[in-house]
């Protein structure tokens, strides 16, 4: 029998004690994790090492390097982010409605865990603790299954984390990490029916595309973020540039930074270059199309790939649009339904924006780096969902729930 049908199956055996777990028992559980990621950090940051070393060698770009990296510092992000999580109310149990029929029958509709949760993701050692915590949190088994560029700092932190679950109510065995980082193993995983409740994946377009294509687990999808910032002709220069900048060049390897600004010709006419100049400084590549170039003649010539192509690194899309119309017609044909952003002092235009961008997160003069977990007070977020089925957006505790209805008689048979 394979690792990954044998670590779903003990992590199915795992969620009758996790059903009979109280609040406080899970928060305990948590805290012991939180303490055992900081008391092991050398041992964690030994295997990243390694994991970065191999990265380098494999000539991995720097920006996705920055997502793998591991040090004091992000242990105790990590950490922290578990801690938070504690603070969070538990949704499980939660009322979500209560009725009476007419016949006497007494209706409740309970929050309840999802069962076992299979999490296919790439370098980023961070989901890892966070997929981890909220899981548990909620009641939930996860079998957790890291890429290879991540393999030795998730190993470590796997550990670390069953040994804290050694010393808690909870079963160690509800987390589990399947070692073997072949296409192979993730993909029987997309075949766990009856052991896999649900999957999400969280990681690139290619990784996304082959989960939702060939899984008969069911899916939540945490779609790629092709995200896109729209200055219209009345916005503030000075936001413009900070809220353009921070979501290009804060964290370009996220999926929530921006892969192509759309800039209307008015404002282009005025401050394009000076923008441009402010991306060059910050290390960013331009993409331009024909008005922008004309304007930035250092910049690289734009293509329609280029519009579909979610860089994940220091390289930018600029179109120079006429109306909100052309605007929201690019995001529409090359938008992921992920995080969408207008900056404009026009409360028509923005509230139109608002109205008719189709996804998850839609903002008006704000930054899409916003869309995260923790930012929206979820603590961590088990990953970022474009679909409309079930959750959308940062997922946080309530998104590893589902429901079942609890219904009290005195002896009713239906006519």
């Amino acid at each position: 029998m394979s690792e990954a049908r044998n670590k779903a199956i003990a992590a199915g055996t795992a969620t009758a004690a996790l059903n009979n777990l109280t609040t406080a028992q899970k928060n305990e559980a948590l805290a012991l994790m939180a303490d055992a990621l900081v008391a092991n950090r050398d041992d964690i940051i030994a295997g990243n090492d390694i994991d970065i070393e191999r990265g380098r060698a494999g000539d991995t770009s720097e920006s996705l390097l920055d997502r793998l990296r591991l040090d004091y510092k992000r242990i105790e992000a990590i950490a922290q982010g578990l801690r938070e999580v504690i603070a969070l109310p538990d949704p499980v149990g939660e009322k979500v409605a209560a009725f009476e029929r007419p016949n006497g029958l007494r209706i409740e509709q309970l929050r309840v865990p999802i069962g076992v949760v299979g999490i296919i993701y790439e370098a980023r050692p961070n989901v890892t603790v966070d997929a981890a915590g909220l899981c548990l949190k909620t009641g939930n088994a996860v079998v957790l299954r890291g890429g290879s560029a991540a393999i030795e700092s998730n190993k470590r932190i796997v550990a670390a984390l069953r040994g804290a679950l050694r010393k808690s109510a909870i079963p160690e065995d509800a987390l589990q990490l399947v070692e073997d980082a072949s296409r192979a193993s993730a993909n029987e995983m997309l075949k766990l029916n009856g052991l896999l409740d649900v999957i999400i994946p969280r990681g690139g377009a290619a990784l996304i595309r082959n989960v939702v294509e060939n899984a008969t687990v069911p899916v939540i999808e945490t779609g790629a973020g092709i995200c896109h910032t729209y200055v219209d002709a009345t916005a503030d220069y000075e936001m413009a540039e900070a809220i353009a900048l921070n979501a290009k060049v804060q964290r370009p390897s996220v999926c929530n930074s921006m892969e192509t600004l759309l800039i209307h010709a008015d404002f282009a006419g005025k401050h394009l270059e000076r923008l441009a100049d402010s991306f060059r400084r910050a290390s960013v590549e331009l993409r331009a199309d024909a008005a922008a170039k004309a304007r930035v003649s250092w910049a690289i010539e734009a293509t329609d790939e280029d519009y579909a192509t979610e860089y994940n690194d220091y390289i930018l899309n600029v179109r120079v649009v006429h109306d909100l119309d052309e605007a929201l017609a690019h995001i529409a044909r090359f938008g992921t339904k992920h995080s969408e952003c207008i900056v404009t002092e026009n409360q028509a235009n923005a509230d139109r924006f608002l109205q008719e961008v189709d996804a998850a997160a839609v903002y008006h003069n704000a930054s899409t780096r916003f869309t995260d977990g923790f930012e929206f007070g979820f603590g961590a977020e088990i990953g970022i969902s474009t679909q409309k089925l079930h959750a959308r957006g940062p997922m946080g505790l309530p998104a590893l729930t589902s429901t079942k209805y609890r219904i009290r008689g005195q002896g009713q048979i239906r006519g």
